[in-house]
């Protein structure tokens, strides 16, 4: 939905741009010729004669009117920043569904609106990064997780506990394997299906942020992806690629299970919740479901 909505966005702004254009090229100036015949003549002409003379055609003050608002809308939308809503819980408690995300378009690149092309080089993912992505196995769907693997890291994740061997440096340093280290915030805040979920504090690179875990829930490791010479619970991520994880480890598809995200796939930094909403209506209720039942205005602010 977001990419056709895009090019309908770049079609919109072409032929209104392209309309005004070609009105103020050829038209606009036989209007104002036939205003001066008109005047010259030495008749006095009323306003209404003269606006009748000069007036604009219906499609062309129509796309004279809509294409500075238009251009300006997908100029902040494809290149600065694009509003996204989060429809499930695989990024608890980060993110809640209803929360309405700022994503920064050019943290990881200029690219064009339509082939997404990269015009621009801005920056890269960083490990801990909140990041939304082309979905690898169908490219019209939108997924938001979190960078945990860089390109050429090794990600082991074993018994719900995540280890990284981060890529050696230019200068031939090659790090060790790594535990990431975890500390118990608190248990059954949260629940799943009923169960009571372990919150935890995780630090990943230099950010810090919590993530959730179901200790009664297997990791459904014979699910995982698959590398040749590696186990099912190891991940050497290639290339141009990065590994992304829920932070609701045992409610999130990622790429544990599907592989991995191509740098040709991204989309943007999450930075920002600028509004959140609760939906908590049954279908018995007299509104829509869609409707929200409130705000969670203490939810609004930047994303860890």
């Amino acid at each position: 939905m977001a990419a056709h909505f895009s090019l309908i966005l770049v079609l919109v702004t072409v032929i209104s741009g392209l309309i005004w254009l070609v009105d103020v090229i050829f038209f606009a100036p036989k209007r104002r010729e036939n205003l001066e015949i008109a005047q010259a003549s030495g008749a006095t002409l009323s306003e209404e004669e003269i606006d009748k003379i000069t007036r604009e055609p219906v499609v062309v003050e129509t796309a004279h009117a809509i294409f500075p608002v238009i251009a300006f809308v997908m100029i902040l939308r494809s290149f600065i920043y694009e509003p996204f809503q989060i429809p499930s819980g695989s990024m608890k408690p980060t993110l809640l569904v209803g929360d309405f995300i700022l994503v920064e378009k050019f943290s990881y690149g200029l690219r064009d609106p339509i082939w997404r092309t990269k015009l621009v080089e801005t920056g890269e993912p960083e490990r801990g990064d909140t990041f939304v992505f082309k979905y690898p196995e169908n490219p019209s769907i939108d997924y938001i997780k979190r960078v945990v693997g860089l390109p050429g890291d090794k990600v082991v994740y074993r018994n719900k506990q995540l280890w990284i061997k981060p890529a050696c440096d230019d200068s031939g340093n090659c790090p060790e394997m790594q535990r990431v280290e975890l500390t118990k915030v608190n248990e059954g805040e949260f629940t799943q299906q009923g169960r009571p979920l372990v919150r935890l504090t995780e630090q990943l690179g230099d950010v810090e942020h919590d993530i959730l875990i179901n200790p009664a829930k297997p990791d459904y490791r014979q699910h995982f992806y698959q590398q040749p010479g590696l186990s099912n619970t190891e991940f050497y991520v290639p290339e141009g690629h990065y590994f992304a994880v829920g932070d609701n480890r045992d409610n999130s598809t990622d790429s544990r299970f599907w592989g991995f995200v191509p740098e040709a796939n991204l989309v943007g930094k999450a930075v920002a919740i600028w509004i959140s909403f609760e939906f908590e209506r049954t279908e018995d209720d007299w509104l829509p479901t869609w409707v929200p039942t409130g705000v969670r205005f203490e939810r609004v602010g930047g994303i860890v």
